[in-house]
């Protein structure tokens, strides 16, 4: 019993290490393993489970990121909001849609999106400031707590669109829209990778309290066995995603868009294998 608790644990401070480092919320690696590790339970057990480690992750996460004062809450609060109707829109689709060729549409196109982060070549110290284009266009210059100041613009009707897409895809596929939403953030609405992380994170947090309160309500951890595990790996998650967010500021920003490449092309691997 004690090697398990240690296990879930180390585990937990894995998911919250890596997840909020990348600002992707470390489900797409919890649920595989747990898939391996406990294969008597169910999947709706297993999502309900990874969800609240992904808000322990997120909430640790966010208060680190806050701290540190790279979140743009501004962009993160609208994004979050339409992260909502997708959401439902997402559930609605599942009943007429086939899953499995969504997700091996959905898992080539992720593989294809890790491809294009590892070779593209971008300037990270020079994030163009776009001016003159409309209310559409959003001019943020933001100072984290260690200084550094980062400028950069973003069309907030493309990023409402890209949070609608997110929440309609994270009910189909099961996984978080972390790892959707960096990307996005930072190639199609020029965010510093810094900022996009700690904003995802933010957004992430919203999305996840959302889900477990859901989850809550349908009595999902209603089994002490499950309480147990959740408040193992919960714990690890929590150290995890302050050490994760400690380390983001001591690593470069391509750095951090390499390891969610990597990250994105398991994520789409393991969803076409799921497929096979």
């Amino acid at each position: 019993m004690m090697d398990s608790v240690w296990l879930l644990f180390a585990i937990g401070l894995l998911v919250g290490g890596l997840g909020t480092l990348i600002g992707a919320g470390g489900g797409f690696i919890l649920v595989p393993v747990l898939l391996f590790l406990y294969p008597s339970l169910a999947p709706d057990t297993i999502t309900a489970i990874s969800m609240a480690i992904v808000a322990c992750n997120a909430i640790s996460g966010t208060l680190a990121y806050a701290r540190a004062q790279r979140v743009d809450y501004k962009a993160g609060i609208q994004f979050a909001a339409f992260t909502i109707p997708g959401s439902i829109l997402g559930v609605m689709v599942t009943r007429v849609i086939s899953r499995s060729l969504f997700s091996m549409v959905f898992g080539g196109l992720l593989i294809l999106l890790a491809f294009y982060l590892l070779f593209s070549k971008k300037d990270y110290k020079k994030i163009p400031v776009n001016k003159g284009y409309g209310r559409s266009t959003q001019v943020r210059i933001l100072t984290d707590r260690k200084g550094e100041t980062y400028r950069y613009s973003y069309n907030q009707y493309i990023g409402w669109g890209i949070s609608l897409v997110v929440g309609f895809i994270s009910p189909i596929l099961g996984i978080g829209g972390g790892i959707i939403h960096v990307p996005a953030l930072i190639n199609w609405l020029q965010f510093p990778v810094h900022i996009a992380t700690a904003t995802s994170h933010f957004i992430l947090a919203v999305m996840s309290v959302v889900s477990v309160v859901v989850h809550i309500v349908q009595g999902s951890y209603h089994d002490p066995a499950i309480q147990r595990m959740v408040f193992c790996l919960g714990l690890g998650a929590i150290a995890g995603a302050q050490a994760g967010a400690y380390f983001s500021h001591r690593i470069r920003g391509r750095a951090i868009e390499r390891a969610l490449a990597v990250s994105l092309g398991l994520v789409g691997i393991r969803i076409l294998l799921g497929q096979l």
